[in-house]
């Protein structure tokens, strides 16, 4: 179908687009990263979570009267499942499928606690932050997820020896968790967070996100 871009926002406050772009990654597309500026203001209200629905990441496929644009993270990773099935976005087991699909939904629509009170900044550390109780039961839920997933599929990631969808959409979390300092008890849950961060991709993000100019003052407060 041709050549493919990403249009995407902050690397260091976009957890939206760090889960497009893993998404990608994982399947194995080669495309062109398109940023936008923070100076923007729909970009803006969008990492601020004020906008009414999420454009971006946008991942354009094609050219022409051909082309496909798929703006949704869910859509993105069910996309590219569909163009490359090998690579194993979804698992091979109808039943883990559904369970995949399911907590990819939960984490999309959900979790605005987490999201309001943790938003993700990955230049920032705030060691001893104190979680107010709702982002708290987010997190608890979160580890609930985890904990199934791994007394059913083993790991060493959420549904067994490959890397689904599920990795993606959860992969901002575990960069909240290092942010503001919140600890795990679980040894497995420890390790895949370890585990996350060291992704090449991880890496190679987190490493753009260290160059980025742009400062949001609203997500830059000592909470």
């Amino acid at each position: 179908m041709g050549a493919a871009s990403m249009t995407l926002s902050s690397k260091n406050y976009s957890s939206w687009s760090l889960r497009g772009w893993l998404l990608a990654r994982f399947a194995g597309l080669e495309f062109r990263e398109e940023m936008l500026s923070t100076d923007n203001a729909d970009v803006r209200a969008e990492i601020l979570l004020l906008a009414p629905s999420m454009l971006v990441p946008c991942l354009h496929h094609g050219s022409g009267p051909a082309e496909v644009r798929v703006w949704d993270t869910l859509a993105i990773g069910e996309y590219l499942h569909e163009l490359f099935p090998e690579a194993g976005l979804l698992p091979t087991s109808r039943a883990a499928r559904a369970h995949c699909r399911a907590i990819c939904g939960e984490m999309h629509s959900g979790f605005s606690a987490l999201r309001s009170a943790l938003p993700m900044n990955l230049k920032a550390r705030f060691p001893g932050f104190k979680v107010w109780s709702r982002a708290q039961a987010d997190i608890d839920r979160i580890v609930q997820i985890w904990t199934e997933c791994f007394d059913a599929y083993g790991g060493p990631w959420l549904f067994g020896e490959h890397r689904t969808m599920a990795d993606a959409m959860y992969a901002p979390v575990v960069t909240r968790l290092q942010t503001y300092d919140v600890r795990l008890s679980d040894r497995r849950l420890i390790e895949y967070c370890q585990r996350v961060l060291a992704m090449p991709e991880m890496q190679a993000w987190i490493a753009d996100a260290k160059l980025e100019p742009e400062d949001i003052d609203e997500l830059e407060a000592e909470f």
